[in-house]
């Protein structure tokens, strides 16, 4: 008897040592207290620090976001830039901070004077847009930056390399599209994209389709560059680059009266993006020459 009593006072130690002791009257009257072990209340304690630290890194994540929103709104790119890309260095995968990355990067590159800063920055702009596809394929601005980012590189490539750029912009787009049917960005895009296609000569674009590959740019017409152009006007009336480049359009197939009334909406409008004034100061030229 007295070994089997011994065998179960081990046994209600080894219980309560093990962290399975519920707190029951049995339990607790173990000769020695329960000491716990590295099986029982230091997992729990690290999977609370794990815890905390993630809804820290998320806290941050989001503070840095907002920051780059503001310094967005207040039109300083490179400032916003710079709070997207510390929330990246957090967490390198978080959608919105990459695709508006994207469009820092883009704007910043646009202007600026030194070919090799613009094509960093086109790149850099690019790299962030297909990482935010990566995040989430089903997010429309994730394909609408990396069309923008495309078109903008496909500036510094010869005729046969923009063809293949060409393919790439729309194929973006129209994802971003049938993601989005009313993505203001997307129609812009699809819009200018008809536009520089029916720029091209004539016997530019049937080389293009017919030698070099670009069969998909038969699909461009001045009926589309306007339709699409006239719905991201509809859509967003206060950005500027919409009217700038409708106004063009308007302009290229001889709509003068409706090229200069939208010349006249950029110049009236207050600047709310980055390249604004640059928009702007373009409008005034072209108002000039109409």
């Amino acid at each position: 008897m007295h070994g089997i009593r011994r065998r179960i006072a081990w046994l209600g130690c080894a219980i309560v040592a093990s962290g399975l002791a519920t707190g029951s009257s049995a339990a607790q009257s173990a000769t020695r207290p329960a000491t716990p072990g590295p099986d029982s209340t230091q997992p729990a304690a690290h999977a609370a620090t794990s815890v905390a630290r993630s809804a820290g890194a998320d806290t941050l994540v989001t503070a840095h976001i907002a920051a780059g929103d503001r310094e967005h709104a207040a039109m300083n790119a490179g400032a916003a830039l710079a709070e997207y890309e510390q929330a990246l260095a957090i967490d390198s995968a978080n959608y919105v901070a990459l695709y508006k990355a994207a469009r820092e990067a883009v704007d910043l590159g646009e202007f600026d004077p030194s070919e090799a800063a613009r094509t960093a920055y086109y790149a850099k702009g690019l790299g962030y847009a297909r990482r935010a596809v990566a995040a989430d394929s089903n997010g429309a601005d994730g394909h609408f930056h990396a069309a923008r980012a495309l078109g903008r590189q496909a500036l510094s490539v010869g005729s046969k390399a923009r063809i293949k750029y060409a393919k790439a912009v729309r194929a973006e787009a129209l994802r971003a599209l049938a993601i989005d049917s009313l993505h203001a960005g997307a129609l812009h895009v699809m819009g200018v994209w008809n536009a520089e296609i029916m720029r091209l000569s004539g016997i530019q674009r049937f080389i293009a389709r017919n030698l070099l590959g670009g069969g998909i740019l038969g699909a461009a017409s001045w009926r589309e560059a306007v339709r699409y152009m006239e719905q991201s006007v509809a859509l967003e009336p206060q950005r500027i680059v919409h009217h700038l480049d409708l106004a063009k359009i308007y302009a290229d197939i001889g709509e003068t009266a409706k090229a200069r009334e939208q010349f006249q909406l950029v110049l009236s409008l207050p600047p709310a993006d980055y390249n604004d004034p640059h928009y702007q100061k373009d409008a005034s030229d072209r108002l000039a020459r109409l």
